[in-house]
């Protein structure tokens, strides 16, 4: 699967998206191909960035898309960039992408949770390709 786009069942990683997010609420993402901006519903959960056209995410739920945290670079606010208030952008080694949030408190929420997944789950990276040297 691509960074950005439609996922399918494999691009989930097992994660059960639908219930116990580590975060979620409405962001406006700018579209992929057609650059309008639409609102959906955002559950971070397990490394993963998934989003939805509705609230009510259960188990059958498909999301519109998702990203791997794993991917991502960096996160920071683009209020200037795209000149739009309470904007901010994720990016990657191939891509950049906007989001604009109801509020600045939502904005840095999602910045600082998004921000805090990036160090974890690159932490897990970096101890799971840490080889064991100690040993003959």
């Amino acid at each position: 699967m691509s960074f950005w786009g439609k996922p399918n069942k494999d691009s989930y990683g097992g994660v059960e998206f639908w219930h116990s997010p580590e975060r979620c609420g409405w962001l406006n993402k700018q579209g992929d191909y057609i650059k309008t901006w639409r609102r959906r519903w955002f559950v971070m959960k397990g490394g993963k960035i998934f989003w939805f056209k509705s609230e009510i995410v259960t188990p059958d739920s498909i999301p519109r898309g998702v990203i791997d945290v794993n991917n991502c670079l960096s996160i920071k606010g683009a209020e200037d960039t795209i000149n739009k208030p309470y904007a901010f952008e994720i990016s990657t080694q191939t891509d950049n992408q906007f989001f604009i949030a109801d509020s600045d408190k939502e904005k840095e929420d999602w910045i600082n949770a998004i921000g805090r997944a990036i160090v974890k789950h690159s932490r897990s990276l970096l101890d799971h390709d840490r080889g064991d040297y100690t040993s003959n």
